[in-house]
């Protein structure tokens, strides 16, 4: 089965036709196979590039290794990898066999994915190297774990990666799965409780890819992108690796975390032209005094933030230094990713823009009615890329899901220009004399958002 989805231009929001019987793997790694891009480098890590030719053979050798380990359709495998070409090749091998990939945090403890493990009721484990002690302690008692498989150096009694990859058959017949059914799942840190398993199926990912992707970036083949946001959340899942895949754009995959000083070696080394941070590490690279303005004949022709809202200093500082908007929005682990914006040439700092067309929100009060203009509301989120529930929790998702609208958490009021204005999280809001204040502002008096990460998904570099 290998049928691709088509998207027409020429309206607002482009048209994104999906079939029934649909794999995304089909459209993110054998379609470039068929449009005949398959020379064109794909990605670029710190060890090696890869081709998308290159990459589709490695997602056949990946999706055939772990069905040669029993696994089958709707089996789960959890991935504690670091930002590697191995991460897209696990991915999509197993989306294409028909198997479910649970991406995990490489920064948790041996609890935290002793837990997920048990929740997802993963029958294999795909482990970096560097994350194998911890996930190591993990492993005890786990009822479900079959096998334990290693990318990179692995002990004696452990299987690697490239040894189980090197064996298996270079071609994979597509899993004859359909658009509405489980892909992969990604897990919610949220405000409070155990982490969730927010299920995404086969159509979340290319709608996110076209309606902020292409769309908004205007991502092309030509460009070069590059995320500090690491793979495993849901913002850079799309930064560094859906949205390039798309386009046919090389990403640059980082495996260390994102110092100013390992952020600008890679923007020296290859000269991105996209680049996706959060405002922590923006406002990192303009503290660090090693950091200089950008070169003259620097490609950067954007950069992206999420995660937390982003001071209108920190934007309008590093556009004087580096002479690129930073285009702030917000997403989620359930949404997949950013679905009110900002947009190229069109930033208005201190504001999370509008809604991404393709998508709708609202702000609602305590009751579900909608808040008068200017006033502060729950905001709400309707649109294509909404994972269908979490996993095994029916109170959450309840709460969470309600028919084709999404609950962020996020409190938001509406300026006189249409924008969006981050106001602080809706279980950190405290209402006093009928008036939403957050804890920050009832200390400080400060009068003003305290800044506090919005969103479920977290931004790179926290727990």
């Amino acid at each position: 089965m290998t049928n691709f989805a088509s998207v027409t231009w020429g309206s607002t929001p482009p048209a994104i036709s999906i079939p029934r019987s649909y794999n995304a793997a089909s459209d993110f790694i054998d379609r470039h196979i068929a449009e005949g891009r398959g020379d064109r480098i794909a990605f670029v890590d710190d060890r090696e590039s890869i081709t998308f030719a290159e990459l589709a053979e490695r997602v056949n050798r990946a999706g055939n290794a772990l069905k040669a380990m029993g696994l089958g359709p709707e089996d789960r495998i959890m991935m504690a990898m670091l930002d590697t070409v191995d991460f897209p090749a696990v991915f999509f091998g197993a989306i294409k066999a028909g198997i479910v990939p649970v991406p995990v945090n490489t920064l948790l403890t041996a609890g935290d994915y002793a837990y997920m493990l048990q929740d997802s009721r993963a029958k294999a484990l795909i482990v970096s190297d560097a994350l194998y002690p911890v996930l190591k302690e993990a492993l005890p008692g786990q009822p479900w774990v079959r096998d334990v498989i290693v990318a990179g150096d692995a002990p004696a009694d452990e299987t690697t990666l490239s040894a189980i990859m090197a064996e298996a058959d270079t071609r994979l017949a597509t899993a004859d799965t359909v658009a509405d059914e489980p892909c992969f799942w990604l897990y919610s840190s949220g405000s409070t409780g155990r982490p969730k398993g927010a299920v995404h199926i086969h159509s979340d990912m290319i709608n996110t890819a076209v309606l902020y992707g292409q769309q908004v970036l205007k991502i092309t083949g030509d460009d070069v992108v590059f995320s500090a946001a690491k793979l495993f959340f849901a913002y850079g899942l799309g930064n560094g690796m859906t949205f390039p895949l798309w386009a046919g754009a090389k990403a640059v995959l980082m495996a260390e975390r994102p110092t100013p000083d390992a952020v600008m070696r890679r923007f020296s080394e290859h000269d991105p032209t996209i680049f996706y941070g959060v405002p922590t590490l923006y406002a990192g690279m303009l503290a660090d005094p090693k950091v200089k303005p950008a070169k003259p004949d620097a490609a950067l022709r954007v950069c992206v933030s999420a995660g937390e809202a982003l001071p209108r200093d920190i934007g309008e500082r590093w556009n004087q230094r580096f002479g690129v908007e930073i285009v702030d929005g917000i997403g989620s682990t359930e949404m997949l990713h950013i679905f009110l914006s900002n947009r190229p040439g069109d930033v208005k700092y201190g504001t999370t823009g509008k809604p991404v067309p393709g998508y709708e929100t609202k702000l609602t009060d305590e009751n579900g009615q909608p808040v008068p203009d200017g006033e502060i509301g729950d905001l709400w989120v309707n649109g294509p890329s909404s994972a269908i529930a979490y996993w095994n929790n029916r109170e959450k998702s309840m709460e969470t899901f309600h028919g084709p609208w999404t609950r962020t958490g996020d409190k938001y009021a509406v300026d006189e220009d249409g924008c969006y204005v981050y106001q602080g999280r809706s279980d950190d809001m405290l209402k006093v004399s009928g008036i939403w204040v957050s804890p920050f502002e009832v200390e400080f008096g400060s009068g003003r958002p305290s800044g506090r990460r919005r969103g479920r998904d977290r931004g790179p570099g926290r727990r």
